[in-house]
């Protein structure tokens, strides 16, 4: 294995960086100037974002997760790892790129599993940047650590299928340009277990559709984006929507989940080396007892195993992307579990750090680090909880010794 980035992407990660450095960081007081002058109806979109996805554009930094050369940068995914990790240095810059989620993981799905119809239909403007969307797996009624319970159903009706259930943790759902969903439903629960399930999709504006609710995480509303309780009311769509086919759900889920786990991690160690930066730079500007705080041997050992942390991190990440390149994704479903347990693990350890050493200014906004910590720790369940993935990563080691019990 030899993690030494390529010519291409080191000349991406070199555009990115500068593009950051003029347009993203001078503009994250605005982000959030501009949020606040909306007051109470917070679901509005942001118009610095609309402006800078235009230069992003511009400047050839476009849909950069997409490995089709045609749709997107056609960067492989050991390529698309350190720019990730840029964008994950500011919450909100990956959709600057139109690189954020859910919308990477659904246009994932519909270049993948679509029909000419849907992606004409769907992904084009989604590709423009011009509409959002969300992904409905999550339900309130079930442990949907398991999909197999999930209860919402998608029944055939002649020329169209009925949508009936509650979703909630609907990330996206709450922008006002998320235009479709991809709900994840039962179509024939008296088949075997993995093949009950299918993918349909369903227009955010379709009859029967409610946002019941938004979510916060910690109390951040993550306005515009959002994460809504939904309810499906007898939401009828044409048959024409179904993803792939009836009994298909858990094999586009796989699909889906393994690119955007790993997207995840990327801009997960982005958001530690961020944290990390700002801990430094407090400990070396604040004096306690005499000495700057950094001379203190306790923030030494902090710093230090930060540092550790952070780069093991990201050598099992780039491990994960190469594989993922180079075996599949299906011989690097362990090195992708461990990597989805480990990131988060790790950014919300130098997070809490870099609060620490912030004193009350760390758990306050006027430092990046409590929405941070907030949106990282969502991730420990998000895409599978940690338990999930520290279970696949037992089998497969204990399927290693199988044959010597």
């Amino acid at each position: 294995m030899n993690f030494e980035y390529s010519d291409v992407c080191k000349d991406y990660l070199r555009r990115l960086r500068a593009f950051m450095d003029a347009h993203i960081y001078p503009n994250e007081r605005t982000y959030h100037e501009q949020l606040k002058s909306f007051g109470e109806n917070r679901w509005q979109v942001i118009p610095v974002i609309e402006e800078l996805k235009v230069k992003a554009r511009e400047a050839g930094l476009w849909n950069l997760f997409l490995p089709d050369s045609d749709l997107g940068a056609g960067l492989s995914n050991a390529d698309y790892a350190p720019l990730a990790e840029e964008m994950g240095r500011v919450p909100w810059s990956s959709e600057v790129f139109n690189c954020a989620a859910p919308d990477t993981g659904n246009m994932e799905v519909l270049v993948r599993y679509g029909t000419k119809e849907q992606q004409d239909q769907w992904l084009t403007p989604l590709l423009k940047g011009e509409i959002r969307s969300a992904f409905l797996m999550t339900e309130p009624a079930v442990a949907s650590s398991d999909a197999t319970n999930i209860e919402c159903s998608i029944t055939r009706d002649g020329d169209d299928y009925v949508v009936n259930g509650v979703k909630w943790w609907s990330s996206g759902a709450g922008d006002p340009r998320c235009k479709v969903f991809i709900v994840m439903g039962k179509t024939d629960p008296s088949a075997e277990t993995y093949r009950q399930q299918s993918m349909i999709l369903v227009p955010a504006d379709a009859p029967g559709v409610t946002i019941l609710r938004h979510l916060p995480v910690f109390g951040y509303d993550d306005a515009p984006h959002g994460h809504m309780e939904v309810k499906l009311d007898n939401v009828r769509v044409p048959a024409s929507s179904m993803l792939l086919g009836e009994g298909r759900g858990f094999e586009i889920a796989q699909g889906r989940l393994g690119p955007g786990r790993i997207h995840h991690c990327m801009r997960t160690i982005g958001a530690a080396e961020r944290a990390l930066e700002l801990m430094v730079r407090r400990a070396m500007n604040r004096e306690a007892f005499g000495k700057r705080v950094i001379q203190h041997s306790i923030w030494e050992h902090r710093i230090a195993k930060a540092r550790i942390d952070i780069e093991s991190a990201r050598l099992l990440t780039l491990k994960a992307a190469w594989m993922m390149d180079t075996v599949g994704n299906k011989a690097a479903r362990g090195e992708i579990a461990m990597i989805k347990v480990a990131a988060p693990r790790v950014a919300l350890q130098v997070i809490d750090d870099a609060i620490q050493v912030h004193g009350g200014g760390g758990v306050s906004d006027d430092f990046p680090l409590a929405a941070a910590y907030a949106g990282i720790r969502t991730l420990r369940i998000a895409d599978g909880p940690d338990e999930v993935h520290e279970r696949t990563i037992a089998r497969l080691e204990a399927k290693r010794w199988l044959n010597e019990a």
